[in-house]
């Protein structure tokens, strides 16, 4: 590469990993996820509509584990993409913009989507979303 003389454009193997460059990448990471979830989600209202012989292969592939490992993958991205969507609007507004206060929305982030995800798939395994 010639040297120009200008500065190199920071990269990730300049930068150190930290909480908000994960929440920034696995913002963008669950939106492309509920882009394609979506395609599921419309698969099964397609197959809701188609009759029986549809919904039951749906409900089996949706039932089965990997099936079931999807959907609660595309719980969270749900979950992690409105909680740190609500960070956004916050920080939009003008407030936690401290370093300290970025980094504790970051992890308050993460960590209510992963509690959001159990208390919803507690509800479906238990049976009250029959």
């Amino acid at each position: 590469m010639a040297q120009t003389g200008r500065p190199l454009s920071p990269h990730l193997g300049i930068y150190r990993w930290g909480v908000q460059m994960t929440t920034s990448i696995l913002h963008r990471a669950t939106g492309i996820a509920l882009a394609v979830g979506t395609l599921v989600v419309l698969w099964g209202l397609l197959a809701l509509a188609g009759g029986a012989d549809s919904w039951a292969t749906f409900k089996a592939c949706a039932g089965s584990i990997i099936g079931t490992i999807v959907l609660i993958g595309w719980t969270w991205a749900l979950s992690f993409h409105l909680c740190n969507g609500i960070r956004h609007l916050i920080q939009d507004a003008g407030k936690g913009y401290a370093i300290a206060d970025f980094k504790r929305s970051s992890w308050l982030a993460i960590v209510f989507s992963v509690v959001l995800t159990v208390i919803i798939w507690a509800i479906v395994f238990s049976g009250g979303a029959a």
